[in-house]
């Protein structure tokens, strides 16, 4: 649960879908080399490959506020259960939700 202020801060995909990138173009392209997807046939991807891989360790995850539970968003303070709890937003803290007529139980 994010303000729409927050929206813009969320991550990205780790993967994009080439598939969905390309426009889903059933033809090649060039002379017959490259696949519909904008992939070489034949090529050495341990070569090829970019040094900036996506890798979930190295950022760091801070625990909630509230509970002290481990934070599954970078960037958020709080977790997704107390911030649904308490109708604020988990990146900021801005109350987002009027929990006063809930009847919520914790577990």
């Amino acid at each position: 649960m994010v303000c729409e202020k927050c929206q813009k801060k969320l991550g990205r995909i780790a993967t994009p879908d080439p598939w969905k990138a390309k426009g889903a173009s059933s033809s090649s392209s060039g002379g017959g080399k490259m696949t519909s997807c904008g992939r070489k046939l034949g090529e050495n991807k341990l070569l090829t490959a970019s040094k900036s891989k996506y890798s979930p360790y190295n950022k760091s995850f801070v625990k909630c506020r509230i509970c002290k539970q481990s934070v599954h968003q970078v960037g958020s303070h709080y977790c997704q259960g107390c911030a649904y709890k308490k109708g604020i937003c988990a990146m900021c803290g801005k109350k987002i939700l009027d929990t006063k007529n809930y009847k919520q139980t914790s577990v």
